[in-house]
């Protein structure tokens, strides 16, 4: 029978795969090299998410568990931080953020009638008070610049909202699209390169402000849009193939009715 490992076997080990006798790769890592791996990792989790593949999904959260545990060790072997320090702080802020489940309020607060988008409220200003945020731009300079580009605008976009820098809806929305991509042409046709692409980032950052208005994730959105071209790629290349022919030595015309036929 297998053995059944239990989280302190895990961290156990990694701290063997770290030590002078462990494995070469292991011992050589840092917090700096393992951050493509852990933005990696994350994406293979969402990929299994999307798929609906609950046995990858396992697989995937137990990449994302090592890298949670390489970063450890690596801070433990430092002396700044350990596993303890780790579970303890996320299990304090949880308890924390949470007022309407754990406390002396929380039946009061339930009794209330508490909603999703109550907790999320109550979640953003008892982060204002951990942060002893003063300003409205603490909270937007917090956001991370390492996320995709289209969740970082969103973030920023939702926060500024919240102190009432916003559009009143959705046509203003659409409108700001449409003069963002006018600028754009006329950078185009008078402006430098710099000017070009800032125009360009102006109106990919309308857009993203539009998907808000349309309660649509851009990230989503954009992701879909990318797999439903990949697909017809595929598509109008096995019609080229049928008529044994690579997509290269085709003209535009016979393009455009390979590309009319897989839509």
């Amino acid at each position: 029978m297998n053995k059944s490992y239990t989280f302190a076997d895990f961290i156990n080990i990694i701290r063997q795969l770290r030590s002078e006798n462990g494995c070469p790769w292991d011992r050589e890592q840092t917090h700096e090299s393992l951050k493509n791996c852990l933005i990696e990792e994350a994406y293979e989790v969402i990929e299994a998410v999307d798929n609906k593949d609950t046995e990858n999904l396992c697989e995937e959260l137990g990449d994302i568990l090592l890298q949670v545990a390489l970063h450890t060790v690596i801070a433990e072997e430092k002396k700044e931080f350990g596993i303890e320090e780790v579970i303890d702080g996320v299990s304090t802020k949880m308890i924390r953020r949470h007022p309407h489940v754990f406390g002396e309020a929380a039946r009061a607060l339930k009794e209330d009638g508490i909603t999703s988008d109550t907790v999320v409220q109550n979640w953003e200003e008892i982060k204002k008070q951990e942060k002893k945020q003063q300003k409205a731009s603490e909270g937007i300079l917090r956001i991370p610049k390492a996320l995709p580009a289209t969740i970082r605008a969103e973030k920023v976009q939702r926060k500024a909202a919240k102190e009432g820098l916003d559009l009143e809806g959705y046509e203003q929305a659409l409108k700001k699209v449409y003069e963002e991509l006018e600028e754009l042409k006329n950078s185009k046709e008078n402006g430098g390169a710099r000017d070009i692409e800032e125009e360009f980032g102006d109106l990919m950052f309308s857009v993203v402000n539009l998907s808000r208005f349309l309660q649509l994730n851009a990230e989503n959105s954009l992701t879909n849009a990318t797999n439903k071209f990949i697909n017809r790629f595929v598509g109008i290349e096995r019609l080229a193939e049928s008529k044994s022919k690579r997509l290269s030595e085709m003209s535009d015309t016979e393009l455009d009715a390979l590309w009319g036929r897989v839509k």
